[in-house]
C-alpha cells in the first residue's frame, strides 16, 4: 500500500525525478545568502569569492587547459576576404557561383583565419542550480566553469560574452576581451539575483540567434531540467553557431539515500510531497526515473548534433573538460 502511495503521489504532482530538490524532513532550501547593500555596490564577500574564483581557474588555465583550448579553437575562425580565378587543384567546393556566371569562368572565394573568436557563455540560474548536496551547488560550480572557459579564451585572444537566463533572458553582457571583462562576468555569476525561477532554453537560445550577427562558440551551462522540447531550437542554433552543452549534475538527483520520511521539493514550482524512503521500491522507482530523463537527455544531445560535457557536483569538473577538450582535437586534428 506504501509503495502504491508513493508512485501515485509521483505521478500526480508531476514532479520528475530529476528536477526536485532534497530536502529532509524538517529542513527547508538552503536560503541565499543576504547581501546588504552598500555604497561600492559590490559586497566584499561577492568580492573575496571573485579573487578567490580567478586564482584557482587561473592555475588551471596556465598549468594544463590553455593548452587544450587552444588546439581546439586557434584558427577554427575563417571569413572571407576575396574571389580569384580557379586553378587546378583548387577544392571545387569553393567555388563563387554568382561570380563564375558573370565573368565566364570559374572563380573560387578566399579566406582567412579570423584573429579573434567569441566566446558566448549562456548560464542557466533557475532555481534548480541552486541545489548541491556535497560541497558546491550547482550554479557555485558553473560559476566556475565559465571562469575557465572565460581566461581560457582571453589567453587565446578570444572575445568573451554572457547571457544569464532562466524563464526570461535576465542578463547580457556583450562579449569584449581582457581580464577586467572576465572579472565583471565572474562578479555576475555570482552576485546577480535572478528574478525568474523557471527556465526557458527555448528562449535563450533564441535570444542568442538575434543578439550575435557571427558564428560564436557557445558553452550552453545548465542542469537541463524542467523544461522541454527545446529540440528545433537546440538544432536550429547549432547550425549558426558551435553548441557545446555543459550539463551540471549532484548524485541526489538520481538516488535517494535510506534516511526514513522524506520531502521532495520541486525548486522551480514549489510543489512538494513526503515519500518513505525505507520503502526499496519507492528508491528504484525514483533511480529509474532519473536516469530515464539522463538517457533522454543524452540522447536529444546526439539528435541535434551538440557535443555534450557531464559534469557532477561530486567529482572534479577539470577533468571531464579535459577529455572533452582531448577529444575535439583529435577529432579536429
Amino acid at each position: 500500500m506504501a509503495i502504491t502511495v508513493v508512485l501515485l503521489a509521483l505521478l500526480v504532482v508531476g514532479l520528475s525525478a530529476a528536477a526536485i530538490w532534497l530536502v529532509l524532513r524538517g529542513q527547508k532550501e538552503r536560503p541565499a545568502p543576504e547581501v546588504a547593500a552598500v555604497p561600492t555596490g559590490i559586497p566584499k564577500e561577492i568580492l573575496r569569492k571573485v579573487r578567490r574564483i580567478e586564482i584557482r581557474t587561473r592555475n588551471l588555465v596556465n598549468t594544463v587547459f590553455s593548452g587544450e583550448y587552444h588546439s581546439v579553437f586557434k584558427g577554427l575562425g575563417v571569413e572571407f576576404a576575396e574571389v580569384r580565378e580557379y586553378t587546378l587543384g583548387d577544392d571545387i567546393r569553393a567555388i563563387d557561383w554568382n561570380v563564375t556566371a558573370r565573368m565566364g569562368h570559374p572563380f573560387v572565394k578566399m579566406f582567412e583565419e579570423e584573429r579573434e573568436l567569441t566566446v558566448m557563455l549562456m548560464v542557466d540560474v533557475s532555481s534548480s542550480n541552486q541545489f548541491g548536496t556535497v560541497q558546491q551547488m550547482k550554479g557555485e560550480i558553473a560559476a566556475e566553469i565559465c571562469a575557465l572557459l572565460a581566461f581560457s579564451a582571453i589567453k587565446n585572444n578570444d572575445r568573451v560574452g554572457l547571457v544569464i537566463f532562466t524563464d526570461r533572458i535576465e542578463v547580457f553582457v556583450p562579449p569584449k576581451k581582457g581580464r577586467k571583462h572576465v572579472l565583471r562576468v565572474i562578479r555576475e555569476l555570482l552576485y546577480f539575483r535572478p528574478e525568474g525561477r523557471g527556465t526557458s532554453i527555448n528562449g535563450a537560445l533564441e535570444y542568442i540567434n538575434k543578439v550575435t550577427h557571427r558564428r560564436c562558440v557557445v558553452f550552453l551551462v545548465s542542469d537541463f531540467m524542467s523544461d522541454e522540447d527545446y529540440a528545433t531550437s537546440l538544432r536550429i542554433a547549432n547550425r549558426k553557431h558551435d553548441i557545446i552543452a555543459i550539463s551540471i549534475a549532484d548524485p541526489r538527483e538520481v538516488e535517494i539515500p535510506h534516511v526514513g520520511l522524506i520531502e521532495l521539493e520541486d525548486a522551480e514550482t514549489g510543489e512538494e510531497i513526503v515519500v518513505d524512503t525505507s520503502d526499496g521500491q519507492a528508491r528504484r522507482v525514483f533511480s529509474d526515473m532519473g536516469l530515464q530523463e539522463l538517457d533522454q537527455r543524452e540522447r536529444l544531445f546526439q539528435s541535434t548534433g551538440v557535443d555534450v560535457i557531464q559534469v557532477r557536483t561530486d567529482q572534479p569538473y577539470a577533468d571531464p573538460l579535459m577529455r572533452f577538450f582531448r577529444m575535439r582535437a583529435k577529432k579536429f586534428r
